[in-house]
C-alpha cells in the first residue's frame, strides 16, 4: 500500500474564499520485485552513478507568521510580540521560536532568510513555484526539466506532490508554460478529474487530490490494452493545442514510467527503515486541518523521489492563513513542521545528500506585526522569510534583518527571483540562460536583475 497524504476540512478556506479539498490514497501499485534501495545498490555495483543535483521545494500555503517562527521580537509591545518566546539554537547568536526545539538543535545545518521583500498581497503560490507572480510562466521545475532533462529515464525530472491550494482568478497549478507539457510538473496529485466542470469559481473537483495512476494494477500493466487505455487518459490531459512533439514526448515518458518499478518503489515508504519513518511525526491538525495525520510522510517521500532520480520535487504542507487564532493554530502546526523538517535534515545529512540536495521551506508572504482583535495576523507582503539547507551552501547563518517589529527590512533585502537564482546555481545551471519560445521571443529562468544570494554560494 502506498499513500500520499492530504486532507482538508470541508470548510477550510483561504481568506479570499478559496476552498481546500480532500485527498487521497493509492494502493496496489507494487511494480516488480525490487525495492528502491535494492535498485540503487544494483546500479552502484554496476557502475551506474545516480548522484545528481536536486531541489525539494516545500510550500506553506496561506502565509506563515514569520515573527512567531524565525524572527521573534521579544522586546516589542505585547500586541506585536505575541505569546511565544525565542529560544537559543546550537549556533551562538541565532534564536528561533520556542515551538521549534528540534530545528534549534540543527541550526548549524540551516539557513534563515528573514528579508524577502517583493511578495504580493493575495495568495500567489506562483511566487514560490516560479519566482514570478503569474503561473503562465514556466515553473522552476519546468525550466530544470528543459535545461537538464531526466536524471533517470523512468523518473520525470519535475515531480509535484502539491495538493489543491488555489483556483482562478488567483492562479492555477504550476505548469510548463511555453516549455510545454513534457516539462510541466508530473503530478502525483491531480487537481481536477478530466472533463469536470466547476459549478462555481470556488469549487474543486470531488476527486481532487487523487494520485494520477492510482487505478493501475500489476495485472493491467501487464496487459497491453490496459496500458494503452491508461496512456490515452493521460493524453487527454495534455493541452491539445501543443505541438505533436509534446504529445509524443509525453507518451514516451509515460510509457517509460509505467513499465519501470523505480517511481512506484520510491513512493512506497513501507520499503523504508521503520526507524527512519518514525522520525516523521504523526499528529492531527487542530485548526484548518489540511493534512491527514501522516502527511508529514510526504517529506520522506520527497527524499526518496530525489534519490530515485527526480531533479525537482514540489510539495505543500498544511494551511497557514491565520487571520484568527494564530497562536492556537501555531501550537498545533509548528511542532509538526518542526519534526518533519528536522527529520528531513537528518535524512539529507546522514545519507550524504547535503551537497547535492537543496531544500527550501517558505510561504507566499509574511504576517502583520500587529495582532488583530481575533488573535490573528493579517497579510504582510513587505516581509517574508524562508528556511533552507543542503545544496553545499554555508549553513548556520541568517541572511538579512528586520526592524524591532519584524515589519520592515532594515538590512539585506532579498527577492523571490534571488532565491530562485540561488536554487538554479545550486543545480549548476545559469539562471540567465536565454530560451526562445515557439514564436522566437527570448525568456530567462529568472529576471535579469535577480542574482544568486552571495552569502549562500
Amino acid at each position: 500500500m502506498m499513500t500520499i497524504w492530504d486532507r482538508s476540512l470541508p470548510k477550510a478556506r483561504f481568506c479570499d474564499g478559496l476552498s481546500r479539498r480532500n485527498f487521497l490514497t493509492i494502493g496496489g501499485m507494487a511494480l516488480g520485485g525490487l525495492s528502491l534501495p535494492t535498485l540503487l545498490r544494483a546500479e552502484q555495483q554496476n557502475g551506474i552513478r545516480s548522484s545528481h543535483k536536486s531541489v525539494i521545494n516545500i510550500f506553506l500555503p496561506g502565509g506563515p507568521p514569520h515573527q512567531d517562527m524565525w524572527d521573534l521580537k521579544p522586546d516589542a509591545p505585547a500586541e506585536i510580540r505575541g505569546e511565544f518566546k525565542p529560544i537559543a539554537t546550537n549556533v551562538a547568536g541565532i534564536q528561533i521560536g520556542e515551538l521549534f526545539p528540534k530545528l534549534a538543535m540543527l541550526m548549524d545545518k540551516l539557513i534563515l532568510i528573514r528579508t524577502i521583500v517583493d511578495a504580493f498581497g493575495p495568495h500567489y503560490a506562483a511566487q514560490c513555484l516560479t519566482g514570478r507572480v503569474s503561473n503562465e510562466n514556466p515553473c522552476f521545475g519546468a525550466w530544470v526539466s528543459h535545461l537538464e532533462g531526466p536524471a533517470h529515464p523512468s523518473v520525470p525530472p519535475n515531480l509535484s506532490l502539491v495538493y489543491p491550494t488555489q483556483y482562478p482568478p488567483w492562479g492555477e497549478p504550476a505548469t510548463g508554460g511555453f516549455l510545454g507539457s513534457p516539462h510541466a510538473p508530473f503530478g502525483l496529485v491531480s487537481h481536477f478529474e478530466p472533463g469536470h466542470k466547476a459549478k462555481n469559481e470556488h469549487e474543486l473537483s470531488p476527486d481532487a487530490g487523487r494520485f494520477v495512476p492510482c487505478e493501475i494494477s500489476v495485472e493491467r500493466i501487464r496487459q497491453r490494452k490496459g496500458l494503452l487505455d491508461t496512456l490515452e487518459r493521460w493524453r487527454r490531459e495534455v493541452d491539445t493545442k501543443r505541438a505533436t512533439q509534446d504529445h509524443d514526448d509525453f507518451h514516451e515518458q509515460a510509457l517509460s514510467i509505467l513499465t519501470s518499478p523505480r517511481l512506484a518503489n520510491a513512493l512506497d515508504i513501507s520499503q523504508e527503515d521503520p526507524k527512519i519513518v518514525e522520525r516523521y511525526p504523526l499528529g492531527s491538525h487542530k485548526y484548518h486541518a489540511n493534512a491527514a495525520p501522516r502527511m508529514t510522510h510526504n517529506f520522506l517521500i520527497a527524499r526518496r523521489l530525489v534519490e530515485a532520480g527526480a531533479r525537482v520535487v514540489s510539495l505543500n504542507f498544511s494551511f497557514w492563513d491565520w487571520h484568527a487564532n494564530n497562536f492556537e493554530s501555531s501550537r498545533s502546526e509548528f511542532p509538526l513542521l518542526d519534526g518533519a523538517v528536522a527529520a528531513l535534515v537528518q535524512d539529507i545529512y546522514e545519507r550524504g545528500l547535503d551537497q547535492d540536495v537543496t531544500v527550501i521551506v517558505w510561504g507566499e508572504f509574511g504576517r502583520s506585526p500587529k495582532i488583530n482583535k481575533d488573535a490573528g495576523r493579517e497579510h504582510w507582503p513587505r516581509v517574508n522569510s524562508a528556511l533552507m539547507f543542503g545544496g553545499g551552501m554555508p549553513t548556520g547563518q541568517v541572511v538579512g534583518a528586520t526592524d524591532r517589529y519584524a515589519g520592515e527590512v532594515i538590512d539585506r533585502p532579498v527577492t523571490f527571483g534571488d532565491v530562485h537564482a540561488t536554487l538554479f546555481h545550486n543545480l549548476g545551471l545559469d539562471p540567465h540562460t536565454p530560451v526562445p519560445d515557439p514564436a522566437g521571443r527570448v525568456y530567462f529562468p529568472v529576471d535579469q536583475k535577480s542574482q544568486p544570494i552571495a552569502e549562500l554560494i
